[in-house]
């Protein structure tokens, strides 16, 4: 219920937890073997088991063709534009990863009305599907000898202001808190790293006034 946050304790994302809260065991089975729950939900099966925490009860008028986008891919990615980075009109930004999150993370940024939005991906064969989301120009890694948040700082005149990230590898979110604008650059980590992961970066990059921020679900609460 707080006004500061969305963050419920009870249902929190644990991606090593696989079990059901109570009584710490899973669910799911095969030949005997236990299958773990994944991050508390497994959706991708039929039929599961679930927390109560992690129920939202929904109208049963309403269409599951709709519905469906209210999970965390898309509204995790809308948000982190529009609720989390809160870019302004005309700002550039930087989306990397064009998966689900990431394709989301770019239509919020055309819905605010970015004027440039850098696709940052390391697949060219997603670039033609992005444009149907927005994303103006791309960026392959692959095809650079110096890291990705320098090429990006060369064609944005210093840095985007804006940059979102939707992989959870951590040298993208590296690049993506660097390759934001000095003074006024705001970068959110959207993916979720391996649990042992270290985000290392020049305390500079924080003196020089940008800011780095972080999402659950764009800060939507469900």
């Amino acid at each position: 219920m707080s006004k500061e946050s969305n963050m419920c304790d009870l249902p929190r994302i644990n991606t090593d937890r696989g079990v059901i809260l109570h009584d710490q065991k899973s669910r799911f089975s095969i030949n005997g073997k236990p299958i773990f729950h994944f991050v508390g939900t497994s959706t991708f099966s039929e039929y599961t088991i679930v927390h109560v925490g992690c129920l939202a009860k929904i109208n049963p008028l309403a269409p599951l063709d709709k519905v469906c986008v209210l999970s965390c891919g898309i509204s995790t990615g809308l948000g982190a534009t529009l609720n989390v980075a809160k870019l302004k009109k005309g700002s550039s930004v930087a989306v990397f990863g064009l998966g689900a999150v990431g394709l989301a993370a770019a239509e919020g940024a055309r819905i605010a009305g970015a004027s440039r939005i850098i696709g940052v991906y390391l697949n060219a064969n997603r670039f033609e599907l992005a444009k149907k989301f927005g994303v103006t120009e791309f960026v392959n890694p692959k095809d650079y000898k110096k890291p990705v948040q320098e090429v990006i700082a060369e064609m944005t005149n210093g840095g985007v202001d804006r940059s979102v990230e939707c992989t959870g590898h951590v040298d993208a979110m590296i690049s993506t808190f660097e390759c934001v604008h000095d003074g006024w650059g705001v970068a959110v980590l959207v993916g979720v790293p391996h649990k042992d992961a270290v985000f290392k970066t020049s305390p500079m990059n924080v003196l020089n006034e940008r800011t780095l921020k972080g999402t659950f679900f764009g800060n939507y609460k469900p």
